[in-house]
C-alpha cells in the first residue's frame, strides 16, 4: 500500500500514459501542444491514491469491530506484546500473534553501497534524473526501468546473473531485453559491481563492475539498488524471546506456526514469495489455522505479475519445470499481434502460451506478455485449480473484441 504495489503502479501508469501521446498521439489522430510531466504533481497524485485507499481499509476495519492501536511493537511474551508511543509503553495481553511486518530493501556488502538510493527512496523522490544505473534485474529494477524509460531517460541494468528475471520463463528476458533497448535501456549481465563512488567534479556517481574477467565503469546520475528485499524483524523480539530464524527470515510451519506454538507469521518476513497477494492469503490461512478451520487459499498456485509494458503474467509450470519433471507436455503459444483489440490499441509485441499435459489434456501452467495480462492470468488460475482441459476452455465463447479472446484463439 505505502512502499510496494500501488505506489509503483500509479507512477507506471501515468509513464505509460506519457509514453504513449508521445510516442502514437499522432498514428491514431490525436494532437497536443506542449506535453510534459510533472514528477511532483506525480506524488500527489500518488499519495492521493494511496490515502483513498487507506481511508478505505480503515473503514472497513471499524465496519468489523478491529482495534487498531498505533505504536511500535515488541513481543515480549507468548501472550504479550508492548507498545511504546509517545513516551509511553503500553502491555497487551492476547491469546495469539500473527506477526506480518514485511521486508525491506536487501543492501548488499559492496563498497560504496551507501550512495545508492533503495526502492522505498526512489518512490519518493520527486526528483527526476537524466540517466539512471540500477543494480539489479529482477522484478523491482525492472519496473522502474520501465518507469524511468517511459518518462524518455536513460536506463543502464547491471544484473550479476546471465539473464533478467532469472527466476522467470526465458521467454520473458529474451522479449523484454528486445524492448527495453528500444527505449533506450542497456542491460549488462553476468556484471558483477565492485564499488561504487561519486565523482565531485563531474556530479555523477560511478559504477565500477566487473564482467567476464574485465573491468568496466558506468556513470549514472543517480544509482538505484534493486537486489531485492530482506525480512524486517529489526527490535521486534525481546532479547530473552527466542523466535527460530533462517538467515533473519522467520521459520515457519506449514501451519505459519513459528517454534512458538502461539506466534504465527506471514508475508515478506518469512522470505518465500515476495508479493503482496500471497502475503494477504498466507496471512489468512494462518488465522485459519489459529481458529482449527480448514485453510482457504490453495498456496500451490501463486500467480506472478510484473507490471511492465506489456505486462508479464505467469501461473503454474513452465516448459523448462515440467520437462525436469519428466511430464510429456505441448505447448501452445499465440502471438497477440493477431489479436484485434492488440493491434486497434498499438500494444507492444507479446504472447500467451500454454502449456498442456498430452496425456491428460490439463492445462499445467501459463505464461502471458501483453496488455492486461495481470487481469488475464486468473481465468489459468482457476483452469488450473478445477483441472481443466483444453477441451473445456474451447467451449467458452469469449467478447470480441478483447485482450482476453487471445486466450479462446489460443485453445482453438
Amino acid at each position: 500500500m505505502n512502499n510496494g504495489c500501488i505506489p509503483t503502479k500509479t507512477l507506471l501508469h501515468t509513464a505509460d500514459l506519457y509514453r504513449e501521446m508521445t510516442n502514437q498521439a499522432d498514428i491514431i489522430g490525436l494532437d497536443y501542444q506542449a506535453l510534459s510531466f510533472d514528477m511532483k504533481k506525480m506524488q500527489l497524485h500518488k499519495q492521493d491514491v494511496i490515502q483513498k485507499l487507506r481511508e478505505g481499509i480503515a473503514k472497513l476495519m471499524k465496519m468489523h469491530k478491529v482495534t487498531i492501536i498505533k505504536g511500535c511493537a515488541k513481543i515480549v511474551g507468548e501472550h504479550e506484546i508492548a507498545i511504546q508511543s509517545d513516551e509511553k509503553v503500553e502491555n497487551i495481553e492476547v491469546k495469539n500473534i500473527l506477526i506480518a511486518t514485511g521486508s525491506v530493501p536487501a543492501m548488499p556488502q559492496i563498497k560504496g553501497a551507501e550512495l545508492t538510493i533503495n526502492s522505498d527512496e526512489l518512490l519518493n523522490d520527486e526528483n527526476v534524473y537524466e540517466q539512471i544505473a540500477i543494480i539489479g534485474g529482477g522484478v523491482i529494477g525492472i519496473e522502474f526501468a520501465f518507469l524511468y524509460a517511459s518518462l524518455g531517460k536513460r536506463v543502464i541494468i547491471l544484473e550479476a546473473l546471465d539473464r533478467i528475471l532469472a527466476n522467470m520463463d526465458k521467454e520473458f528476458a529474451q522479449s523484454l531485453k528486445m524492448l527495453l533497448s528500444k527505449r533506450n535501456v542497456e542491460i549488462q549481465t553476468k556484471a558483477l559491481v565492485q564499488e561504487i563512488s561519486y565523482n565531485e567534479e563531474t556530479k555523477k556517481y560511478n559504477c565500477k563492475y566487473l564482467q567476464k574477467d574485465a573491468e568496466y565503469i558506468i556513470s549514472a546520475d543517480k544509482v538505484l539498488m534493486a537486489v531485492g528485499r530482506r525480512a524486517y524483524t529489526q527490535n521486534l523480539f525481546a532479547d530473552d524471546l527466542s523466535i527460530e530464524t533462517d538467515r533473519g527470515k522467520i521459520k515457519v510451519n506449514e501451519n505459519y506456526q513459528t517454534n512458538i506454538e502461539n506466534i504465527y507469521a506471514s508475508g515478506d518476513v518469512i522470505g518465500g514469495i515476495q508479493l503482496a497477494h500471497v502475503a494477504t492469503a498466507e496471512a489468512i490461512n494462518a488465522v485459519c489455522y489459529m481458529l482449527g478451520r480448514v485453510p482457504i487459499y490453495n498456496m500451490k498456485l501463486i500467480p506472478s505479475c510484473i507490471y511492465t509494458n506489456p505486462e508479464i503474467a505467469s501461473i503454474g509450470m513452465t516448459l523448462d519445470e515440467a520437462k525436469a519433471q519428466g511430464i510429456n507436455v505441448k505447448t501452445i503459444k499465440y502471438p497477440m499481434g493477431a489479436n484485434g483489440k492488440t493491434v486497434l490499441s498499438l500494444q507492444e509485441r507479446g504472447f500467451i502460451k500454454i502449456i498442456v499435459d498430452k496425456e491428460t489434456d490439463c492445462i499445467l501452467g501459463a505464461q502471458m506478455m501483453c496488455a492486461h495480462a495481470t487481469d488475464m492470468i486468473s481465468q489459468f488460475t482457476q483452469a488450473i485449480q478445477q483441472e481443466l482441459t483444453l477441451a473445456d476452455l474451447q467451449k467458452i465463447i469469449f467478447p470480441h473484441p478483447t485482450f482476453n479472446e487471445a486466450i479462446g484463439k489460443a485453445v482453438e
